[in-house]
């Protein structure tokens, strides 16, 4: 049984998806697998997973029609065997050091979840070189090699979770997207993706929270974001977004009705309010129509 279960998505990736393997191939820690969900491809995709898969065990592919990342997210983790849960997108990238680090923390501390950051610089980077009309790098940045690091190790996510950018506390495990933490798989069973709808990430991560007894924070950079305009959430269609955001919202609440009061009051400020003012928002934008 394999330490780490990468969730790998993929949806006509072929531009990213061979760079986002290979920074799996040189993680520093070498005892996990991938699970890479083809959901549909027409580019190609498939075929550079199915090449990886060929010359590295260590990869699995599932080929399937397209339903969608939440349901393909359902799909890998129902294949998942090892003691902890990565996702990846499949347009993104870790750092070698990832898995070993967040492995070290989590045995560590004996942590469900250890919550990392992203790499600002190389976000910031890549948007200026779109914003320039630069043609794309499709290689690594020059990677630094992490020895030391301050962490935080909490038995209350609630306290220093949060969906706001700006926080108090700079530790803080910032926005509700999976491939910012790592998860004991354990922790994650049962807890399946919303399928066929945006904003399904609020939703898990939500359900998530509910269950974590311990976590270990970081502001590690350890996973590189690839601002892909392309991207689901980029190209999709404002009413399609406004009743993802509907939906997700109803099945949230209903999650939280009867939480302890103090939990339900920091997730009601902290989580469910930046969502409402991002629908109210989309639904003032539609009306003006």
């Amino acid at each position: 049984m394999p330490v780490f279960s990468v969730i790998l998505p993929a949806y006509n990736a072929a531009r990213f998806i061979e760079r986002c393997l290979l920074s799996l191939q040189a993680q520093t820690f070498p005892d996990w697998e991938a699970l890479c969900v083809d959901d549909g491809c027409q580019d190609g995709t498939g075929a550079i997973l199915d090449r990886f898969a060929a010359e590295d065990a260590r990869f699995r592919v599932l080929h399937k029609p397209n339903e969608g990342v939440g349901a393909a997210r359902n799909d890998a983790l129902a294949m998942a065997t090892g003691k902890y849960v990565l996702f990846l997108d499949s347009d993104d990238f870790l750092h070698p050091q990832m898995m070993e680090i967040c492995l070290e923390l989590a045995e560590r501390d004996g942590s469900d979840i250890v919550a990392i950051n992203y790499d600002h610089a190389y976000r910031n980077r890549t948007i200026l070189r779109q914003a320039l009309r630069l043609p794309e790098r499709m290689d690594f940045p020059r990677f630094r090699t992490f020895k030391d690091y301050e962490t935080v190790v909490t038995d209350d996510i609630f306290d220093w979770a949060t969906e706001y950018t700006r926080h108090d506390r700079k530790l803080a495990t910032r926005h509700c997207q999976p491939w910012r933490r790592i998860y004991r798989r354990d922790l994650v069973a049962g807890i399946e993706w919303m399928p066929d709808i945006m904003y399904e990430d609020f939703l898990w991560w939500s359900e998530v929270m509910l269950r974590i007894r311990r976590a270990t924070l970081t502001d590690l950079p350890l996973y590189f974001y690839y601002p892909n305009r392309g991207s689901y959430i980029f190209s999709s269609r404002e009413e399609f977004k406004v009743r993802s955001l509907q939906e997700v919202i109803r099945a949230a609440e209903k999650a939280y009705e009867n939480v302890d009061p103090g939990i339900r009051e920091r997730w009601d400020r902290e989580f469910l309010r930046p969502f409402q003012e991002k629908l109210a928002k989309k639904e003032k934008r539609l009306r003006a129509r």
